[in-house]
Order: C-alpha cells, then structure tokens, then sequence
C-alpha cells in the first residue's frame, strides 16, 4: 500500500470535517507525514470546503493543527 498523497490527505481531513471529526487526529498525523515527504511546510485548505467557513472556525482549526505540528493557511475564495 502507498503513503497518501498531500491531496489525499487533505480530502480526508475534508470527509473527518464533515463527519464530527471522525478519526481527526489520525488524519492530521497522516497529512503531516505527507507534508514532510513532499517537502512543504503547511497545509492549504479550501475554506469554501469547511464546516464551520467562519473566521472563529478557520483560528479553531489552526490552533488545534498548530498544536499538532501542521501550519495551516486558506485558500482565497
């Protein structure tokens, strides 16, 4: 089996989004681990995908990703 792609990663923390964080941190250790091989530093989200696409729920999911090692940024809308 192959280690997930940075976009596959990312369109699992989507779906774990979508359904009441399912598995969250699971998947945040796995974008991390594809962050790290493809050699980026952060992660872009696309806020138009969220739950929550309000400026209280984008901080919330940076700080808890901050706190497990992925930088986050937003796409612009």
């Amino acid at each position: 089996m192959s280690e997930p792609t940075v976009a596959e990663a990312t369109n699992r923390i989507y779906e774990s989004l979508h359904a009441d964080n399912a598995d969250i941190d699971a998947h945040i250790a796995t974008l991390k681990a594809a962050l790290t091989r493809a050699g980026l530093k952060e992660a872009l989200f696309d806020p138009a995908r969220l739950v929550h696409n309000n400026r209280s729920g984008r901080k919330l999911m940076q700080a808890y990703f901050r706190q497990r090692g992925v930088t986050v940024t937003f796409s612009a809308s």
